[in-house]
């Protein structure tokens, strides 16, 4: 891959999406769910702030966000490698099309449980849905368009985040919340209409497995995926760059709190915190795009780029913590989310390059479950320092903000010890880098 090429000058995402006729369906169908998701987040914090007006409850929520994915991911990821992963997609799609649904029951404090539920059956889908749809990728793209799929599907995500949160607080608050809940429950139907439309080879190459209990269960090819993360610890530490993202995760909460308590906007909760949500947006799709202009696709620079993304995250959230207006705040979460969509594009892009097809679903999965599970507990300690203890918002941004750095120096001391092996050591795979081979180590 050339770091410089003319494909940045003529574009590459447009040609992208009208030659690959499976991406760009692919594409279609994640913009539409992912819109739906973002109007529908908005309108649950802001139900649960209006319901309990409570930070607990909105950490709850969070945690039910992300916990299943935790505790499914193990098994999602052995799914994902035996099974047809376009027809799972469908099914996870239109399972969460009708859970939901489901919200729309809810009306009181009492009834705030069934948020709850629906929303951790609708995640635990998503543990499924996730991982076969970045394990898809390196397999409907071509090597070089590899990078580009993936800040693309990053650009979308986050276009959808700033799209849906800015104007999902805007729908919520003038529409009413159930209008946000159905729109979402339709994004879901129309996104496995997409994906249905798609033709590919979907079905994980064979893989011969022993035979008895274990192998049924999925506990063998469990152990396998485990003794393949073992050998490789560079595969290892790629997969927890974003947990050391999670790591100070609590900061999604404090986006809910710093847009309904300190800098409050006329018309309810939902407006504020859609503003700091669609900063989150904005800079969350400008990292990926803008550091493959400026510093090409070549998988060395992707990973010397991850420390100091880090170092930018925490830099801007500390910022955060003496921002004097709402203006100068959601430019704070900007310039973050720019760093945090660096680490989550480039870790992804490395290991769709590296990790061999026949266990992707796992590695995606385990990486997604370690995410979650450190995001959980971080937003669980911050609504606990919130309401329990009493800290200010501005308080705990400074502290997750000097957190982000433990991770970043870590990922530096990582990066000093990171060895390659020659060019004939590594295994086959889709997609190899051209300026070097990623099947290196740390040692």
């Amino acid at each position: 891959m050339g770091s410089r090429s003319t494909a940045h000058h003529e574009g590459v995402y447009l040609p992208l999406l009208r030659r690959n006729r499976n991406f760009r369906l692919l594409f279609i169908g994640q913009a539409i769910s992912q819109l739906g998701d973002w109007f529908n987040s908005v309108a649950v914090y802001a139900l649960l702030l209006d319901l309990t007006g409570s930070a607990t409850a909105v950490a709850w929520m969070m945690i039910v966000q992300f916990l299943p994915i935790a505790i499914v991911g193990p098994l999602a990821g052995v799914v994902v490698d035996r099974v047809n992963r376009r027809r799972l997609m469908i099914i996870a799609d239109v399972v969460r099309g009708f859970l939901i649904l489901g919200l729309l029951l809810v009306r009181t404090a009492d009834q705030v449980w069934i948020a709850y539920g629906v929303m951790a059956l609708t995640v635990a889908a998503s543990a499924f849905f996730e991982p076969a749809r970045t394990a898809t990728i390196p397999n409907i793209t071509s090597e070089e368009e590899l990078l580009p799929a993936n800040a693309l599907a990053s650009a979308t995500w986050s276009a959808m985040l700033a799209v849906g949160a800015s104007v999902g607080g805007v729908v919520t608050a003038v529409a009413g919340r159930d209008v946000a809940f159905t729109i979402n429950a339709a994004s879901f139907f129309w996104s496995a209409i997409f994906i249905v439309c798609t033709r590919y080879d979907a079905t994980p190459a064979f893989t011969p497995r022993p035979a008895g209990i274990l192998a049924l269960t999925g506990i063998a090819d469990l152990v396998e995926g485990i003794r393949y993360v073992r050998r490789n610890a560079h595969v290892a530490a790629l997969m927890c760059v974003k947990a050391g993202w999670g790591l100070a995760g609590g900061v999604l909460l404090l986006l809910t709190i710093f847009g309904q308590r300190v800098f409050p906007v006329p018309g309810g909760a939902a407006a504020g915190i859609g503003v700091l949500y669609g900063a989150r947006g904005v800079g969350a799709g400008l990292g990926p795009i803008a550091l493959r202009w400026i510093l090409g696709q070549q998988p060395r620079v992707l990973r010397r780029t991850i420390g100091p993304a880090f170092f930018i995250v925490g830099i801007f959230y500390v910022a955060l913590a003496g921002a004097p207006a709402l203006w100068i705040a959601a430019l704070c979460v900007l310039c973050a989310h720019f760093g945090g969509s660096i680490l989550w594009v480039f870790s992804t892009v490395l290991l769709q390059l590296e990790v061999p097809d026949r266990f992707r679903g796992r590695v995606f999965a385990a990486e997604l479950a370690m995410v979650t599970l450190v995001t959980s507990v971080s937003s669980y300690w911050t609504a606990y320092e919130l309401d329990q203890i009493g800290r200010s918002p501005r308080t705990l941004a400074f502290v997750l903000g000097v957190l982000f750095c433990g991770p970043g120096v870590l990922w530096l001391i990582i990066q000093s010890r990171w060895h390659e092996r020659p060019m004939e050591a590594a295994p086959s795979r889709m997609a190899q880098p051209d300026d070097e081979v990623l099947e290196g180590r740390i040692g």
